[in-house]
């Protein structure tokens, strides 16, 4: 309870009210006027308006969801791959680990609003463009391999999206690299002796013994993904540029209440497949 306590805190004091406000607010209709804001009640007309009339909700929080849905599992899988290997003993370990957790540090202020601007487009345009007919011979082969359509799409995405599952997975491959080394050596040592490759190895220790973290990774990217998204771009423009703040924190409750769903589901699914060492 102790260590909750800073949050809860810091919650009841900064989000409670704001929260709070946001509900009555999507419950209502606000007009400002000479005399200042209004406030009147309309239910949940707001919520109607959004789910049923406004055109880019919809699309917008399907475009959200999708996106988790395919990303999650590729951050999740790269960071768990990349922090096996940085743990390795090899020379400039400690420079290569600085170099996967930049992207965490750039991505904010001056670095993430040049992302925006025409050179960094025109570069990003570039290389996706020259990397269209590679990932088409790529899809060929792995047809031709045998591979589902499905599967094959799925890979083809994820190296389409590579920048953004490298420049998100920085804080996923420190909590692996931290849960891998707190991993008793004997263990390997044990292993190795009965003959175990590393392969075996990978999933009969060091797999079983991380699952914990990579239930705890899976949570953080999926609420990292939605933390910035078109979803949340809509919900920021409704209420700041077009002045209704009313739809605005209407959709803000749906996506909040989207992301609380997933967010259990996950939970359930993850608490009964994690393994705890006693």
């Amino acid at each position: 309870m102790i260590y909750v306590l800073p949050w809860l805190i810091g919650f009841v004091l900064f989000f409670f009210v704001p929260l709070l406000a946001s509900l009555r607010y999507s419950l209502s209709s606000i007009q400002a006027n000479a005399q200042g804001i209004s406030i009147q009640f309309t239910g949940l007309a707001n919520y109607f308006q959004a789910l049923t009339v406004n055109t880019s909700f919809n699309r917008a929080l399907i475009e959200s969801i999708t996106d988790v849905l395919v990303n999650v599992p590729l951050i999740v899988i790269f960071s768990l791959f990349l922090a096996v290997i940085l743990n390795q003993k090899f020379p400039g370990r400690a420079i290569a680990r600085s170099i996967f957790f930049l992207p965490v540090i750039l991505a904010s202020g001056v670095i993430m609003a040049l992302e925006s601007t025409s050179l960094i487009e025109a570069v990003n345009q570039s290389s996706m463009g020259g990397s269209a007919l590679g990932t088409f011979e790529i899809e060929n082969l792995m047809l031709d391999a045998g591979l589902s359509e499905w599967v094959v799409m799925y890979l083809s995405g994820a190296v389409d999206r590579i920048y953004q599952i490298v420049s998100q997975s920085g804080v996923q491959i420190l909590i692996f690299l931290a849960g891998i080394q707190t991993i008793s050596p004997q263990l390997y040592e044990a292993s190795k002796m009965e003959g175990a490759t590393g392969y075996e190895a990978f999933w009969k220790i060091t797999f079983p013994m991380v699952s914990p973290l990579i239930f705890v990774n899976v949570i953080y990217t999926i609420v990292d993904s939605f933390a910035s998204n078109a979803m949340t771009t809509l919900i920021r423009d409704t209420g700041f540029v077009k002045f209704d703040f009313g739809l605005s924190s209407a959709m803000a409750w749906v996506y909040f209440v989207a992301i609380a769903v997933i967010l259990i589901v996950v939970s359930l699914i993850f608490s009964k497949r994690v393994f705890y060492q006693d």
